[in-house]
């Protein structure tokens, strides 16, 4: 069992702000990307065909717009929770569980750095 009071070393947080950094970077291009589709024409040159193909044209495109906004929001939601999660590394109190108090696992934290509760916290939401 972890103590309550424990926190990862400077060490451990060292290496965990590089991992939150590299993938803020890398969400940050994501994001640019689905920005830039989504205010992309998506013109297909679609002008001189019949009436019936532009008018599914237009439909795809409404709903290809509507899918990279809700990527776009959710992209930026999770970079606001890579920069908290940097706060908190910054603050040392990275990897401590909210619901528990306990560190969560080292393994959990370097596929999802930006998580604040630990398996065990998980599970007992469910």
């Amino acid at each position: 069992m972890v103590d309550e009071t424990a926190r990862y070393s400077d060490t451990d947080l060292a290496e965990f702000k590089e991992i939150i950094q590299g993938k803020i970077q890398k969400a940050q291009v994501d994001l640019d990307l689905i920005k830039s589709a989504y205010m992309n024409d998506l013109n297909n040159g679609t002008d001189d065909t019949s009436p019936t193909f532009k008018a599914f044209e237009e439909g795809s495109e409404t709903m290809s717009k509507e899918a990279n906004s809700q990527l776009a929001i959710r992209q930026e939601k999770f970079i606001r929770d890579l920069k908290n999660a940097l706060f908190r590394v910054e603050n040392k109190t990275y990897g401590v569980c909210k619901v528990t108090g306990k560190l969560i696992g080292k393994d959990r934290l370097r596929i999802v750095p930006h998580a604040t509760m630990s398996i065990e916290a998980k599970n007992l939401q469910r």
